[in-house]
């Protein structure tokens, strides 16, 4: 005997899985263009002289190498107009690729029962422990662990600010960086 749901119990149904599914995402963003805040990343900058900053972008684990360092050409844009200059010339610049692998274990277990055939044990989440034997069907040995790898990128660079136009290949008008780059910049809600 089944017991048909209707329309609105089953839409009521859904209302939780999705509403968590959708507060998950939100988490698992890209780092916003903000002031450096522990480990959710963002910008610092230090100034070493009357014309010269170190500017820092850090991305979290969702941040592309291109959005940290178009962030840091950005803010570098930003300090450059800031401070009354018209460009910025990088004097140093480095990008660094921290790689993280990430274990996770998926809870798969092993044991022995009527003496000459295996069975595992496993916690399935909200259904509790499970058995499984070879016989049976189901998963396989390397799928007791989920392996993540992480990456994440910090850009750095020192800049040099000047008046007037800009001069050589690593030289920006710190405005028309700020007009080109104004479109893809994400701030905080």
């Amino acid at each position: 005997m089944s017991i048909e749901l209707s329309p609105h119990r089953r839409w009521r149904s859904l209302v939780v899985p999705i509403t968590a599914a959708l507060a998950l995402a939100a988490c698992a963003t890209a780092t916003p263009y903000q002031p450096l805040r522990g480990s959710s990343g963002g910008f610092v900058e230090q100034r070493i002289d009357a014309n010269r900053y170190r500017v820092t972008f850090v991305g979290n684990d969702y941040t592309s190498r291109q959005r940290v360092e178009n962030y840091l050409l950005y803010r570098a844009a930003e300090l450059t107009v800031a401070n009354g200059f018209d460009g910025f010339t990088l004097i140093d610049h480095d990008t660094d690729r921290n790689v993280e692998h990430r274990v996770y274990d998926t809870g798969l277990r092993s044991s022995y029962y009527s003496g000459w055939r295996p069975n595992w044990r496993y916690y399935g989440g909200p259904y509790g422990w499970r058995s499984w034997d070879p016989w049976n069907g189901g998963p396989y040995w390397g799928d007791n662990f989920d392996v993540q790898t992480v990456e994440r990128y910090e850009a750095m660079a020192e800049i040099q600010m000047f008046r007037g136009r800009a001069v050589g290949a690593t030289s920006f008008d710190a405005r028309q960086i700020i007009a080109n780059l104004q479109p893809t910049i994400q701030v905080p809600k």
